[in-house]
């Protein structure tokens, strides 16, 4: 899980070693799938906005998450 603050876009990636074949957009959320049609990595684009609407306990464990990765 990676978050980049100046795109403010969080990525979860599942397999790091599965090419990506295709993306797929839904609104904020951009998801990336294997030949096989797996999803291989997930992009949430402006994700401050998300977050700033969820409780402070999951923005804190969202922040030890990332700071720990």
């Amino acid at each position: 899980m990676k978050y980049d603050k100046e795109a403010d876009v969080l990525s979860v990636e599942n397999d790091a070693n599965t090419p990506v074949s295709y993306a797929q957009e839904m609104g904020n959320l951009v998801v990336h799938f294997s030949r096989q049609n797996k999803p291989v990595l997930i992009e949430i684009l402006e994700a401050s906005k998300l977050f700033k609407k969820q409780p402070k306990s999951l923005k804190t464990t969202l922040h030890r998450v990332l700071v720990s990765a």
